[in-house]
């Protein structure tokens, strides 16, 4: 199932893909499900029922809505950096042990073709494409093997990247969670749609329409299920929580020159067989 979030005049709605295009309802609307949240906590059955529903829904103009990220307010959004061996090494980092894991705050997330922002204070702004595993069954301590059991879907994110405050502190926080810079989108893909930990996908991101990174999501360090055991060490894992695996080499920070985003820019991040999310770039006014 391929889910949609989106916003229409001044309601929100929900849509799923019905083969020919999306079908759905608005949140005012007799019958409607609820938000893909909230869907997510009732398990595959939840989302199940949630998609007939929507199916018997009108069709969905997708020329004419706002898309919003697929969890709009995530209760946790983990990051991992340095997840790609050729991104390491590039960065200046040895191949971690450990996953580099740092946080995105939601108020810095945007949907599918909502322009990144590039602060005033800064012109490094660097594109960085990334796969995302969300959460859709809660737990703490969750065994490797069982792990993707918990993982409800896929997404993707550019996880946009203020370099020069990044680098500032010796922690990444400031520089990762500036307003306007997190596209995360367009479509919540369930599992069953995907192959196990959605590995094996083409990653390509492209600035105006030039190939910038190009890799497969095999070649993540660590995987789907190690990030979620992993992180479940730490905290009791909820519906909702979003994972963002980490990205592969070829960002703008390790060319020489560097290659920056500006005004004007457009950035895309396809994933094989999850879709691909669209991102102009326009100048803090």
């Amino acid at each position: 199932m391929r889910f949609l979030n989106f916003r229409q005049g001044e309601r929100n709605g929900l849509a799923v893909s019905d083969g020919q295009g999306f079908k759905g309802l608005m949140a005012t609307d007799a019958g409607f499900p609820g938000t893909l949240h909230s869907l997510l906590a009732g398990g595959p059955q939840a989302l199940s029922n949630a998609a007939d529903a929507l199916r018997k829904g009108p069709a969905i103009d997708l020329e004419r809505i706002t898309y919003l990220p697929p969890i709009e307010n995530p209760g946790r959004i983990w990051c991992i950096g340095l997840n790609y061996a050729d991104h390491s090494l590039e960065s200046g980092f040895a191949v971690p042990a450990y996953p580099a894991i740092f946080s995105r705050f939601a108020s810095s997330m945007i949907g599918h073709n909502a322009p990144i922002v590039r602060p005033k204070v800064s012109t490094h702004l660097d594109f960085e494409g990334e796969m995302v595993a969300i959460i859709g069954k809660p737990g703490h301590y969750i065994a490797k093997d069982k792990a993707l059991e918990h993982v409800a879907g896929y997404s993707i994110c550019n996880d946009a990247s203020i370099r020069d405050y990044q680098m500032k502190s010796g922690q990444w926080t400031i520089g990762k969670n500036f307003d306007n810079t997190g596209p995360f989108g367009p479509f919540f893909v369930t599992s069953d749609e995907l192959p196990p930990g959605a590995t094996g996908l083409r990653l390509q991101t492209r600035l105006n329409g030039v190939v910038v990174q190009d890799a497969s999501t095999s070649s993540l360090i660590f995987d789907v299920a190690t990030l979620v055991s992993q992180l479940s060490e730490a905290v009791n894992l909820q519906p909702g929580d979003v994972i963002v695996t980490g990205t592969p080499s070829g960002v703008g920070l390790a060319r020489k020159p560097p290659l920056w985003m500006k005004h004007g820019d457009v950035c895309e991040v396809e994933i094989e067989s999850i879709g691909i999310l669209r991102s102009p770039i326009t100048d803090e006014t």
